[in-house]
């Protein structure tokens, strides 16, 4: 090798750090080398403390232990190094076992010491007797402060478990206070003034002009005791409303035929007992809802005493205390009361006779109610936009007042409008007219047997206007008398009656003219059936008129009489009826059966032999049948020759 020549070998020095990052110029970043401490902490987690220190596992353990460092030592030289903590975890856990058993060690040598007496013997010391006595007296005092300290601290711990419990109850009931307050929001307007909760009872929203305010203030229940067993209708809100909005009241309406003293109006026991609560429903709700109707019955009363002043009628309305008297017919009157009941005190009037029969109108008071509402609405919506935008302003009627050209006539008639007590009376006199119509036609259906009168009242009717169908029949032969069948539109003031062929007849309100009416009616259905009972049997109907002028002359209405022959001629019946004489039934015979009449000369061919003689009456009373019709059809059947 000398002889040869000499190779330069150029030597670089390993990089002895790890590179940890290189950037886009080609610098290199290298991660800076381990500390002393972070070296000794790396080579502290290597040692494997889950084995015993015996010499047998370290022999057995020996040469996994040693590869094990020898496969990691191949890692340390590629520079795998990472950042580790400056202590070993578990450093502070084997010093605290450490000491735990070094204080164990010294422990068990103790109790060994003082158990065995071979290694120390332990000997009382004597006490003087005189130095023994001072020594109790403080012994004493220091027990009474230490059992004054345990007291003071059971005492203070007593005050915080019964701060912390009434604290608890105060936020139940707090937390009850503010549910129930929500859900009194969610039916109730209400507002926050200053440190109260004030809500409204009023329809001013709904469009009402009565000046009361109705305010009322939502309270928190504070007087029953939460440490004792709540009731079940326990409520942690209470409302509190104004005093003349207390109990109950309702507007009473009641027609009466003889009118009281003026002086003893409004002093009457008009209360009633209050409605059943449901259950479930809060004593808020319930005092609430009571105070909202005696604000609406108040604002009923008010509407109507301020109307019956106002109005000029023929007969002045009297306003007394809480009463209104009208008086819609002569001899009636229309009582309208406001009865307001606080429920504190029982009214000492009232007599121990029997209780009268409850005269009060439940319709009229319920379309009381439902006008007042109608009046409400009609005040939000009274101020609408004209259209077209140049159009004045007012009623959309008025507006076509020009291009209409409405006369003075039909402009005052659209600027009528018709208030609560004039509507409330046009119902009390139709209610009372249509009552009075059914009483009339009952008394005469049970008074009167023959012929039959039947009533079909309509279901749908108008608060203004009710009809009835009124049919006048004959048992066992309704479907051939048929003629009388009436239809009454009973109105305000009077009732249109429209007959069968269309004829129209007016009647006013006095049940006198109904009741004349309707028996002249069923006096001419016996007529009429008499008619139609000679087209069924074969008889020939000589003459039929609804209003003779012969004969006496009835006082109701006017009697009808219709003449039948039989089917050959011979026999003639004539039957007269009237509302008030009655019936009256006449047979003729053929003069060839009659013995009475003398000869003549005169008459001296026997064709005059076959005309009917003088008439005579039959004793209707004393024929069998149960009606008119049927003892007719007797008679016929008994005069209609044999074939």
């Amino acid at each position: 090798m000398s002889g040869c020549p000499a190779v330069r070998v150029s030597i670089e020095s390993t990089c002895e750090k790890q590179v940890q990052e290189v950037a886009l110029d080609g610098t290199e970043t290298y991660v800076p080398p381990l500390s002393m401490s972070q070296n000794l902490a790396k080579l502290a987690q290597r040692i494997d403390f889950s084995q015993g220190s015996d010499s047998e596992e370290e022999v057995i353990e020996g040469e996994p232990r040693d590869r094990e460092w020898t496969k990691q030592e191949p890692e340390e030289e590629e520079g795998t190094v990472k950042f580790q903590p400056s202590l070993w975890p578990w450093d502070s856990v084997r010093n605290n076992l450490r000491s735990a058993l070094t204080e164990m060690c010294v422990l068990h040598d103790v109790l060994s010491v003082v158990k065995e007496k071979k290694y120390m013997a332990l000997d009382p010391v004597s006490q003087d007797l005189t130095a023994s006595k001072t020594p109790q007296v403080f012994q004493l005092i220091s027990k009474k402060k230490s059992l004054g300290t345990a007291a003071q601290l059971l005492l203070k711990g007593a005050e915080k478990l019964s701060k912390s419990v009434a604290e608890n109850q105060e936020n139940r009931r707090q937390r009850d206070f503010n549910s129930e307050l929500l859900r009194l929001r969610s039916q109730w307007k209400l507002r926050k003034v200053g440190d109260k909760i004030l809500g409204d009872l009023s329809y001013r929203s709904a469009g009402s002009l009565f000046p009361h305010h109705g305010t009322f203030e939502v309270l928190k229940n504070t007087d029953i005791d939460l440490d004792k067993k709540l009731p079940e209708d326990y409520c942690p809100l209470d409302v509190q409303i104004p005093s003349d909005l207390d109990g109950s009241a309702y507007i009473k309406v009641s027609i009466q035929k003889q009118a009281p003293d003026i002086g003893d109006l409004g002093t009457v026991a008009l209360f009633r007992r209050p409605p059943k609560t449901k259950a479930g429903t809060q004593q808020w709700h319930v005092k609430l809802e009571a105070a909202q109707n005696v604000l609406l019955c108040k604002e009923i009363f008010a509407q109507l005493s301020r109307e019956a002043v106002q109005i000029k009628s023929q007969i002045p309305h009297i306003v007394v205390k809480n009463q209104i008297i009208s008086q819609p017919f002569p001899g009636l009157q229309l009582s309208i009361s406001l009865c307001h009941s606080t429920g504190e005190k029982k009214n000492h009037r009232a007599s121990p006779e029997k209780p009268k029969p409850d005269d009060h109108l439940y319709v009229l008071e319920h379309n009381l109610h439902q006008m007042m509402r109608e009046f409400h609405k009609q005040q939000l919506s009274s101020v609408v936009m004209p259209h077209p935008a140049s159009a004045p302003f007012g009623h959309k009627r008025m507006r076509l007042a020009g291009p209409m050209a409405y006369d003075k006539a039909e402009i005052f008639s659209l600027q009528q409008n018709e208030g609560l007590l004039e509507k409330i009376i046009k119902q009390a006199k139709h209610i009372f007219l249509r009552s009075r119509t059914a009483r009339t036609i009952d008394s005469l259906a049970s008074r009167i047997e023959d012929p039959q009168i039947q009533a079909h009242w309509s279901n749908i009717n108008d608060v203004y206007e009710s009809s009835v169908k009124v049919l006048i029949t004959s048992q066992g032969y309704e479907q051939i008398c048929k003629s009388i069948q009436l239809q009454l539109n009973i109105g305000v003031e009077q009732i249109r009656v429209v007959h069968r062929d269309g004829r129209v007849v007016t009647l006013s309100h006095q049940e006198q003219e109904l009741q004349d009416f309707l028996l002249s009616q069923m006096s001419q259905h016996q007529v009429h059936a008499v008619q139609q009972l000679a087209k069924v049997m074969g008889w020939h109907v000589l003459s039929f008129s609804n209003h003779v002028g012969l004969g006496p002359v009835e006082s109701i209405g006017n009697a009808s009489a219709v003449t039948v022959a039989s089917p050959n001629g011979e026999y003639a019946i004539s039957v007269r009826n009237g509302p008030e004489s009655g019936c009256k039934v006449l047979v003729q015979f053929p003069r060839s059966q009659t013995k009475e009449l003398p000869k003549s000369d005169v008459i001296q061919d026997a064709k005059w032999s076959h005309l009917r003689g003088p008439s005579k009456e039959v004793h209707w009373s004393r024929m069998e049948g149960r009606n008119f019709v049927y003892k007719m059809e007797l008679l016929m059947a008994a005069l209609t020759p044999c074939p």
